[in-house]
């Protein structure tokens, strides 16, 4: 089975960057999307490209906004699961923005401005580092800063279609100590799912914080699937 990997708001394939040597140690196939966070529609149109590229099945695993992704293009027929880490999964016709609004704001907040045309503009200091991602290794914060885009407010306001979780199995690696996505929307998120759910204790940046975490988690998720391709 594919594995397509999705990363974040701003982020780049660089999110997978500690995750990567772990699945080509154990043999997977996998592409990596490399979305620009636009569009919400454009960045699942550059996901179903990939999952159009590869014969045979597909898991998708998406992290933070790219829950989001994953739920829109994993309606694709090719795809038997999806895996969430610390991921939004929007119900349908349900944006990001909704999600987040029904809740406390997160610590990730004061530390973004908006830019003229609404884009969403990082703090990339040490302050910001060091309350969101203190368990990001020094020497990957520093790559991940130099990889990291702007992302537009379509992403997070525009809606998702009907949810490929409604109709397809799901997994959630749930972040307990993550300041981004408050642990209890991501709670909630994979209960609405009915998700089978893990927990690690890391910050928003599990892929890099614990990388082995995220591979058990999609090893579990290709045993759950295997009967549903053969």
């Amino acid at each position: 089975m594919h594995l397509v990997l999705v990363h974040g708001m701003g982020g780049t394939p660089f999110t997978w960057s500690s995750v990567v040597p772990l699945l080509e140690q154990r043999g997977h196939s996998f592409s990596l999307a490399d979305n620009l966070s636009q569009s919400l529609y454009d960045d699942e149109a550059n996901v179903r490209a990939l999952i159009d590229a590869v014969d045979g099945p597909v898991l998708l695993v998406g992290h933070s906004y790219g829950g989001a992704v994953i739920t829109a293009a994993g309606r694709h027929d090719r795809v038997v699961g999806l895996v969430y880490v610390a991921a939004f999964a929007p119900d349908g016709g349900e944006s990001v923005s909704e999600i987040v609004s029904a809740y406390e704001p997160a610590e990730v907040s004061k530390y973004f401005t908006r830019g003229a045309d609404g884009e969403w503009i990082p703090a990339p200091d040490e302050e910001s580092w060091r309350e969101l991602a203190w368990d990001v290794p020094e020497e990957v914060r520093l790559a991940g800063r130099a990889e990291s885009r702007v992302s537009a407010d379509a992403i997070f306001t525009q809606s998702t279609p009907a949810p490929a979780w409604a109709s397809k199995p799901s997994w959630y690696l749930m972040a307990t100590s993550d300041k981004h996505l408050r642990p209890e929307i991501q709670r909630d998120m994979a209960a609405r799912m009915e998700a089978t759910l893990d927990e690690v204790d890391t910050s928003h940046a599990i892929p890099h914080a614990a990388p082995e975490r995220v591979v058990a988690t999609i090893e579990r998720a290709l045993e759950g699937t295997s009967a549903l391709v053969e």
